[in-house]
This record gives structure tokens, C-alpha cells and sequence, in this order.
């Protein structure tokens, strides 16, 4: 028998049908069951996702409804502490699923439903269980990625690199700032390799010396040459604004984004590696920051397993290709995009994958929540003023202080974030 519990109002409709018809027979059943998938898909994205449960439930029998949010942690946690969680949570943070899996909060995968998994999104993280034994477990697998280090442009606007005008914008909600950590991310991976990139997510690197302060001064470069008021600009600028990419509605002429931003571009803005447009990047590295959706069960029970074996299937992976827009087509961890025809973007970003020799997760999501969340914090101040160089050494000083007590607390979950993946 599943171990699952019904919703609070459907134990609450069935007592209160079993005093008025005063017979002691319950009225839900395991077959009658809806999973609850919280997830961060809104406003259009979660469309494909939900016509997908649906051929799911033809396959399997069970029901499901999904709940998005763009706060998806902050929804998360009150759940938790209500003891109400989803059945299952697609999130896009390592570092964070590895917090509710040492809370036991998110469940160990199965042997077979971990099998499906593809790395560097679902590693094995090590946990010291009640009798401080050390156990290996997967928590998480992969439902769809995309690929980042790369520069979106109209190729017409971008003939010579003196003309380029970076787009920026850094509202987001709660998690506002998160672009320009991908560009410190980015910048670290692209200059300095695997090796550095992954001693530095996984907390075995300074913040306020070395590398990741030659990051932060590169793109303060790019900054500067944006103009004195780039930084102010780009915190009163949503990363998106009413549907539209920056390159349409800012002037702007290249962007700094993830491959989920096609979906509101044409198909004359193209996708390039970042080397390709900031200048003294070295060219010859074919390394990629990468972010994934990640599905973890919070209610186990024998259908929500079933439904994380779905969710990595290829049969699913083709219905939610079939069910998306053209320029919407997710990208799977396989570095697939499903059957079909695929616009010029897709397939441009689909040969960028496939090209890459390193794929790495990326760094932030992978941090602890608290360090994840003082790197944005960092982010928004320093964009006040981006050319103050004790403003930033001051912010550099704050984020070390973090590791190091992060690090001392052990909180660095995630070992590797770097490897290659099988052709799709």
C-alpha cells in the first residue's frame, strides 16, 4: 500500500461525510489520489509542463496538478514548516536541494529512479545520517536544462566590438540580482577553467583575493564602459520586461542570457559563446554554465516515484516537446530537444551543447542558500555604484566572511559540478 496522505480538505470532506451518513467507511483512495507538483514555471511557461501531467496521467492512471511560482523557496519553506508539502518540487538549485535532503526533507531516489539521472545535474551528495555513519544518496534528477555562457545579438548590430552595447537588467522578484552572478560566474569559468571554477562553488576558494576578484573586476570593466549610470539602470530594469527580451526593449545590442530567453525573441537574434564577445577571453576553451530543473520527492509515495520515472523518460521528454511553442522547445539533459522541426535559435544552441568539452553547473545554485542569496545581495549594492573600488572590496570582504562560516558549519554539499555529457 503507498504511504501517501490525502489533501487536509479531502480528509476533512470525508469525516465529515462519514458522520452525516454515520458509517465508518473512508471515501479517498490511493487510486483516486492528486499529486501536487510545485514547480517555478508562470505566466505561460508552465502551459507545455501541464499538457505533459496530463499525457502522463494516461500512461500511469494517477492525476496531477501543478502549482508554479516564482518564489519558489520562499513557498517551499512555509510548506515545510506546515507540514504540507508538494509530492514533488522541480528546483533549480543544488545547493538548496542538498539542505532539504540533509533536513529530511526531500527523499533518497530509489536505485532504479536514480539510474535515470544524468550528471553534472544529479550527483550523489554525502550525508552523515542519526548515527553519524556517512551514506551516499541521490535526492534529485534532472527534467530539463539550459545552457548558459553564451550572448544573444542580432548579428547586423554586432560587426565591431566598439559598437556593442550590453543589456542589463537585474529585477527579479526575491531573487533579484541573479543575472549578474551568472556574468561573475561566467567570467571566472571562461578565464580561469573547470578546475578553479569548481574549487570556487565548492567553497575551497577566496572571494576577496584572486580569481573570483579578477571576475568581479572584469565585468566592472564592461560596466564602466557602459556609462556612469549602466549599474543604477540595470537594477530598475526587470530581467524581462512585459514579454519582451532586453535587446527589443532596451537599447541595447547584446545580452548576457540563459538559452530559456529565445522564447521571447525572433528568429533573427542568435545565440554565441561568450569568449566570442568580451573582449581577452581566451577562445580555445569550450566550457559552458549550465542550470537545470531539478525534480525531488517530498511525499514519497509509489505514484510520485512513478512520476519522477516519467518525468526522465522519453516519452515524456517528447510529449512536452510536442506540447511547446517552437521557440519555447525545452532542452533536455541528454542535450536533446525532442523530435520535430526546431527554429534557427534552438538548433544553434543545441550544436553550442554539443561542442562544449565542459558542461558546469551552475556555481551559485550550487552554493548554500544563505552565500547564494549574499552573492545576489552583492550583486544589487555594487551595481549602485560599479566603479567604486572600495564598494567592491568591502562586498568581497562580506562574501568571505560567508564561506568561511559556511564552510566551517559544512555546509558545501555539492563536491563537482564540472564533467561532459553523452551525445543525444
Amino acid at each position: 500500500m503507498r504511504t501517501t496522505r490525502p489533501p487536509l480538505r479531502t480528509a476533512l470532506a470525508c469525516c465529515l461525510l462519514a458522520v452525516a451518513a454515520l458509517v465508518s467507511a473512508g471515501c479517498s483512495t490511493e487510486e483516486d489520489r492528486t499529486l501536487v507538483v510545485l514547480g517555478p514555471w508562470t505566466d505561460g511557461e508552465e502551459t507545455p509542463f501541464e499538457a505533459t501531467l496530463k499525457k502522463i496521467t494516461e500512461r500511469t492512471g494517477d492525476t496531477y496538478v501543478y502549482k508554479g511560482t516564482r518564489s519558489l523557496r520562499e513557498t517551499l519553506v512555509a510548506q515545510l514548516r506546515t507540514d504540507t508539502p508538494p509530492d514533488v518540487a522541480i528546483l533549480n538549485g543544488q545547493g538548496e536541494l542538498a539542505e532539504y535532503a540533509r533536513d529530511g526533507d526531500a527523499r533518497p531516489l530509489p536505485e532504479d529512479v536514480a539510474a535515470a539521472a544524468i550528471g553534472p545535474w544529479s550527483p550523489r551528495i554525502t550525508l552523515v545520517d542519526k548515527d553519524g555513519e556517512q551514506r551516499q544518496h541521490s535526492y534529485w534528477v534532472p527534467v530539463r536544462v539550459d545552457l548558459k555562457s553564451i550572448v544573444w545579438s542580432r548579428p547586423d548590430d554586432t560587426a565591431e566590438a566598439k559598437d556593442r552595447t550590453w543589456c542589463l537588467g537585474m529585477a527579479s522578484g526575491a531573487t533579484s540580482g541573479w543575472p549578474g552572478t551568472d556574468w561573475i560566474e561566467d567570467l571566472l569559468l571562461q578565464k580561469y577553467g573547470r578546475s578553479v571554477y569548481e574549487e570556487w562553488a565548492t567553497g575551497d576558494l577566496r572571494w576577496d583575493d584572486g580569481p573570483v576578484k579578477e571576475a568581479w573586476r572584469s565585468w566592472q570593466t564592461l560596466l564602466k564602459a557602459g556609462g556612469e549610470d549602466v549599474g543604477k539602470d540595470a537594477l530598475a530594469t526587470p530581467f524581462v520586461a512585459r514579454g519582451q527580451g532586453l535587446l527589443d526593449s532596451r537599447d541595447c545590442t547584446v545580452e548576457h542570457q540563459g538559452s530559456f530567453i529565445r522564447r521571447y525573441y525572433d528568429s533573427d537574434v542568435m545565440p554565441g559563446p561568450t569568449s566570442d564577445f568580451v573582449p581577452g577571453l581566451p577562445t580555445h576553451r569550450k566550457a559552458f554554465e549550465v542550470s537545470g530543473d531539478m525534480a525531488a520527492v517530498f511525499t514519497p509515495s509509489d505514484a510520485a516515484w512513478e512520476l519522477m520515472k516519467q518525468l526522465t523518460s522519453r516519452a515524456t521528454r517528447d510529449d512536452w516537446a510536442a506540447a511547446a511553442k517552437p521557440e519555447e522547445r525545452p532542452f533536455f539533459p541528454d542535450r536533446t530537444a525532442g523530435p520535430g522541426a526546431l527554429t534557427a535559435g534552438t538548433e544553434r544552441v543545441l550544436e553550442l551543447f554539443r561542442e562544449a568539452d565542459d558542461l558546469c553547473f551552475d556555481a551559485s545554485d550550487a552554493m548554500p542558500s544563505t552565500l547564494r542569496g549574499a552573492f545576489q545581495r552583492a550583486v544589487l549594492e555594487f551595481l549602485q555604484n560599479p566603479g567604486d573600488d572600495k564598494l567592491l572590496d568591502g562586498l568581497l570582504q562580506q562574501l568571505e566572511a560567508e564561506r568561511k562560516l559556511q564552510r566551517e558549519a559544512g555546509a558545501f554539499a555539492i563536491d563537482h559540478l564540472c564533467g561532459s555529457l553523452p551525445d543525444g
